[in-house]
């Protein structure tokens, strides 16, 4: 590609997963199957809460929220896969880029906010049970949600905005599959130290504040637990919060290793497999790791199996 150095720039062009044309097909196929599982397994769980009265909870609340971000989040991710496939288009017109990098990483801040609003609701369940119904009353659950999704999508827009204000560019190609920060970064010939100040100072505060809050949520849950005498207690109470330890594990990891191998010196081709893992694996993970481990989504998924049976 040409060196580009002028006021606007009409588009880029995403290369994609792959350049090399054996491996296409391959890929495709997988992150295809990849893509309708994580949908299936999403939707499953979103119309077992809305449907099922037993999961009308605060936790299976903030559990569809989850599915519904899992779902946008790894459609806006990964949809330009497909289209390159399809019709070998891999141009993206600057305000389509735009758009994709601030709907992603707002989807990405909101499930941040999320998971920490989840873990809330595991340490009101597990130290305050008597208090349960009372402390996760619909109002506070609302708010919290409320709150994850408005702060989420106006955390992002600063960094969209200084961004979208570059007008030098090296290149048109974006080593990557859709439009990030990271790789936006690295193409630009423009002055990124506001930027790099801007996310270094508050565009990661909802990281670490959730982070924060997850943290400091399973310390208390962790000694409220140690201090059940019955093994069988302790078991139970563990298990409640097991899933969503996992879940977080996993998303923490995937978005540590995606943004901080690059910057300590890696290549946009480890950026991009560890971008894959979390908006196609982990989306995917979330719903089996809910189903397989929880026994009201799996009693709820029987009970709807055998209604379905009694029809057919």
């Amino acid at each position: 590609m040409s060196s580009i150095n002028q006021t606007t720039i009409e588009g880029f062009w995403l290369k994609g997963v792959s350049d090399v044309p054996e491996l296409k097909v391959v890929i495709f196929i997988m992150i295809l199957l990849i893509y309708l599982i994580s949908l299936a397994g999403n939707l499953t769980i979103l119309l077992l809460v809305c449907f099922d009265l037993h999961l009308h909870t605060p936790m299976y609340f903030f559990l569809s929220n989850l599915s519904i971000i899992n779902i946008s989040s790894s459609t806006t991710a990964l949809h330009k896969i497909f289209v390159i496939f399809a019709t070998e288009n891999h141009m993206v017109s600057t305000s389509t880029c735009m758009t994709q990098l601030y709907i992603f990483c707002s989807l990405t801040s909101n499930e941040l906010s999320i998971l920490a609003s989840m873990s809330i609701d595991r340490y009101v369940a597990i130290c305050r049970p008597l208090h349960y119904h009372a402390v996760m009353s619909w109002k506070l659950c609302c708010l919290l949600a409320s709150c994850s999704w408005g702060f989420g999508f106006m955390e992002v827009l600063p960094t969209v905005l200084l961004i979208s204000r570059f007008t030098c560019y090296i290149s048109k190609e974006i080593d990557h599959y859709l439009c990030d920060i990271l790789p936006l970064r690295e193409i630009t010939c423009s002055d990124t130290s506001v930027l790099d100040l801007y996310i270094l100072l508050l565009g990661n505060m909802n990281i670490f504040v959730s982070l924060l809050l997850t943290i400091t949520s399973y310390i208390f849950i962790i000694a409220c637990i140690l201090r059940i005498r019955s093994s069988a207690g302790r078991r139970k109470a563990f298990y409640t919060c097991s899933s969503h330890i996992m879940v977080v594990v996993i998303f923490y990891s995937s978005i540590v290793l995606q943004y901080t191998v690059t910057v300590s010196g890696g290549n946009m081709g480890s950026n991009k497999i560890f971008s894959l893992f979390n908006t196609a694996i982990v989306p995917m993970m979330n719903p089996l790791i809910y189903t397989l481990k929880n026994k009201d989504v799996k009693s709820a998924l029987k009970q709807k199996f055998k209604l379905c049976g009694k029809k057919w």
